[in-house]
């Protein structure tokens, strides 16, 4: 027996009819939309671990990054890519390496709860790192050193720069006398090029904040850049470096270094881990005319 493509087409076109008549056997509620909290990925002979230690929507988007485009622009650059001119994303996220011999963590979230849930999820615990590596001293970076407990990584060393901390140290900063000062006399200072542990360099990135620092991972033959906020969105930021971001203390100077960060990242097709970047966080840069193009990572990192 043999069908015409009408007559295939029309007992297709039954079956929904055939499943409909059949009675649900339960209804799966709605759950919320929903991220992992954890993710990771080998570098070698380490592993990198980013852990989402937050999210949030924020509004008005231009009055933080684009500062100094025009609205019709930064529409048109928002719609070209598919995202939204009149809201963002934010997402918070510190980077955990195991070395086979130490824990480190690079930067600690907003607060204590939100960063060391997703060490658990990753299946570590706060008294697990050895040390903690700060970039900057801005609050989502530092808030997560202590709280109502006390200090969150007990058993840690702690890293900076010395140029960031002594930005700091008269700024009078609230957060900063909370989170960072009691903890200055555990703290060793690093300049650019300096070493947190092996395989790990210190990185000048300056210009976001006065020390802003970067740090390059190297482990058999591969790196990749912890890039921190050197570039705070994918597209308005990272993509059009020239575009002035609210956050950065010195305009000129960041957007000089984004665009020595992003040119070496597209020339050496160097992964890098950024701090605000959509989750999970790590990705590449390519050239895009004047500018750059975030690359999200997708299998290149399980490939060895």
């Amino acid at each position: 027996m043999t069908f015409t493509r009408r007559q295939a087409l029309m007992a297709g076109a039954a079956l929904p009819l055939v499943a409909a008549a059949r009675p649900a056997r339960a209804t799966a509620p709605m759950l919320g939309a929903a991220l992992p909290p954890f993710h990771r990925f080998a570098l070698g002979g380490i592993e990198v671990t980013t852990l989402l230690a937050g999210t949030r929507t924020v509004e008005d988007p231009q009055t933080i990054f684009g500062m100094n485009a025009s609205p019709e622009d930064f529409a048109a650059v928002s719609a070209a890519n598919m995202i939204p001119a009149d809201k963002t994303q934010f997402f918070f996220t510190p980077t955990v390496v195991n070395t086979g011999s130490e824990l480190i963590l690079f930067d600690t979230g907003l607060t204590p709860e939100g960063t060391s849930a997703a060490l658990t999820a990753a299946g570590y615990s706060a008294d697990q790192v050895d040390k903690v590596v700060i970039t900057h001293m801005h609050g989502d970076h530092i808030g997560g050193l202590s709280g109502a407990a006390g200090e969150t990584f007990a058993n840690a060393a702690y890293y900076t720069g010395q140029v960031e901390f002594d930005a700091w140290d008269m700024a009078g900063d609230e957060t900063f006398e909370a989170k960072v000062r009691p903890l200055a006399e555990k703290m060793t200072f690093l300049d650019d090029g300096g070493s947190p542990a092996p395989g790990v360099t210190a990185m000048a990135a300056f210009g976001h904040t006065p020390g802003h620092m970067a740090y390059v991972l190297e482990s058999e033959g591969k790196s990749l850049l912890i890039g921190a906020d050197f570039a705070n969105h994918y597209v308005w930021s990272l993509g059009y470096p020239d575009w002035e971001v609210r956050f950065d203390r010195d305009k000129g100077q960041a957007a000089a270094t984004r665009r020595r960060l992003l040119d070496m990242l597209a020339a050496d097709r160097m992964p890098f881990v950024g701090y605000h970047m959509p989750f999970p966080g790590f990705g590449f840069v390519e050239t895009r005319g004047d500018g750059f193009r975030y690359v999200p990572a997708s299998y290149q990192m399980m490939l060895g």
